[in-house]
């Protein structure tokens, strides 16, 4: 019996939702976090991107610039890319690929779990 047996390239993930998923949103289960690039219904399966390239919402304001090449986590309350994990409580959502000014309201990012 094999080891392990391939099942997919694992660009995206199989996931289905407990309540209705908007195309965009960001998905954390456990550690891994993904984005569903189209809408997913309630109780039905769906597909999560887990790699790719993603402009992520950030805050604005003095001091919330993010350089390039920067590891971004998810804040998940606040619904925002932010370069602290929080002890944990962020999720890893990959490294930024562009720099992010101030007055920017998103940060590109490129997901690696």
């Amino acid at each position: 019996m094999p080891t392990a047996v391939f099942v997919q390239e694992g660009n995206q993930v199989d996931y289905t939702p407990v309540a209705a998923v908007a195309a965009g949103d960001v998905v954390v289960q456990g550690d891994l976090v993904g984005v569903a690039r189209t809408p997913i219904a309630a109780g039905v399966a769906g597909a999560l991107a887990v790699h790719g390239v993603f402009d992520f919402p950030k805050a604005t304001g003095a001091g919330t610039a993010i350089a390039a090449g920067a590891s971004v986590y998810w804040d998940a309350a606040d619904q925002q890319a932010k370069t602290d994990s929080e002890s944990g409580a962020n999720k890893l959502l990959g490294k930024t690929t562009a720099a992010a000014g101030d007055g920017d309201a998103t940060v590109r990012a490129r997901l690696s779990q």
